[in-house]
């Protein structure tokens, strides 16, 4: 029997983790849908696509360090990119998808609106059934825009034009859409609470071999320089007072220009080890007697369920608190040690190990299950629709 067709749409600009979420939600919905993938970012080699999951690769955008598009691809302009893509975009759309699966936008992703309103008007003008148009949004929201509550209006505005739901990826007792989104207009469209959306647990976990050293890894690694070398000059005094060794995950977007100098720079320091990338993150951590890592969305679900004595600190750069927030929240239920990033250049870095170290992270009730609760939601959709 032919499955119902679901288009989701991926852009994931600075780090890995929107692609990272997108990709366990879309190994939970090739279960009853034939699930495309548009993914509009870099593609890292070696990244597993889950079984079945149709990628369409879309002429490759990011951002610059002041928020301007830049294309990824050094034979295609931004103009030329732009323009492919909405072509690209609208093809998969004339496939009739059931769902459309929006990631972000309208609560983020401004600059790709140019690709994205148009899918939106075609989804509402379409002749014959209109494919069920969802957005697809983490836990916790940017809040620190210059224009704020224009941003807000604006987003409730196309939320209650142009989708059906909001499914947001989160435990409602961790983060709730109003404590980060306060727009002057009402959404009227619902909005359902999935539970995060977490890798499975490791296989094999009671069996893992574990290795006495730090764990630090740096997301996809675009903006993870300043975290690896503070914990590179770290791993000295961890050796000393600890015994443990240091493995640093870089990501794999990391500069090559920094990827060279960390590489060289860990040369000279015992005990340290220096990757782009391991197979199963998660499992490096479980296996690992302590992590330090950013506080992003995925890196946050990895910590969960790998539950080793974890330290974060968060990527505060420019108008990014998200991280920041989500870190509060997590030192609060006792899950986290915390160091922020303007301290990196003292020994709050190793003081937080220290102190950390024994500590293993504490059994929680937050919802890891947010992938089957959101197959849930849309298969439950197609059944009222039918």
């Amino acid at each position: 029997m032919t499955r119902p067709l679901l288009l989701m749409y991926c852009q994931h600009s600075v780090g890995l983790g929107h692609l990272s979420r997108s990709l366990v939600l879309a190994e939970s919905l090739r279960r009853r849908f034939h699930v495309v993938l548009l993914n509009g970012g870099r593609l890292p080699a070696g990244t597993v696509i889950p079984t079945g999951v149709e990628v369409v690769n879309l002429p490759p955008l990011g951002h610059d360090d002041g928020y301007a598009l830049v294309s990824h691809d050094p034979a295609v302009s931004v103009e030329q990119a732009k323009a492919k893509r909405v072509e690209l975009i609208l093809a998969q759309l004339a496939r009739r998808p059931e769902v459309v699966m929006i990631e972000l936008y309208p609560f983020g992703r401004k600059k790709f609106a140019f690709e994205l309103q148009p899918l939106l008007h075609s989804c509402r003008t379409v002749r014959g059934p209109r494919p069920y148009v969802v957005c697809s949004v983490r836990d916790i929201l940017v809040r620190k825009r210059r224009d704020q509550d224009r941003h807000d209006d604006r987003a409730s505005a196309v939320c209650n034009e142009f989708f059906d739901a909001v499914l947001v990826h989160a435990d409602p007792s961790f983060a709730t859409l109003d404590e980060s989104f306060t727009p002057r207009r009402p959404l009227r469209v619902p909005v359902h609470y999935t539970g995060f959306v977490a890798p499975p647990p490791v296989v094999g976990a009671s069996t893992l071999q574990r290795r006495r050293q730090v764990l630090v890894s740096a997301g996809g690694g675009m903006v993870g320089e300043p975290l690896l070398r503070a914990a590179l000059h770290a791993a000295p005094a961890w050796n000393a007072r600890h015994g443990l060794a240091t493995r640093l995950v870089t990501g794999p977007f990391l500069p090559e220009d920094a990827w060279e100098r960390l590489v060289a720079e860990a040369a000279d320091v015992p005990d340290v080890e220096v990757v782009r990338r391991v197979p199963d993150l998660v499992a490096a951590i479980q296996a690992s007697t302590i992590s330090v890592s950013q506080c992003g969305y995925n890196t946050t679900m990895d910590l969960l369920r790998a539950r080793v004595p974890a330290v974060v600190v968060p990527y505060d750069e420019g108008k990014e608190d998200e991280q920041t927030r989500r870190a509060e929240r997590l030192e609060h239920l006792g899950l986290v040690g915390v160091v922020m990033s303007a301290t990196l250049g003292g020994g709050a870095l190793v003081d937080a190990v220290s102190e950390r170290i024994n500590q293993r992270m504490p059994a929680t009730r937050l919802s890891l299950d947010g992938a089957t609760r959101t197959l849930r939601l849309l298969d439950q959709r197609l059944w009222e629709a039918a």
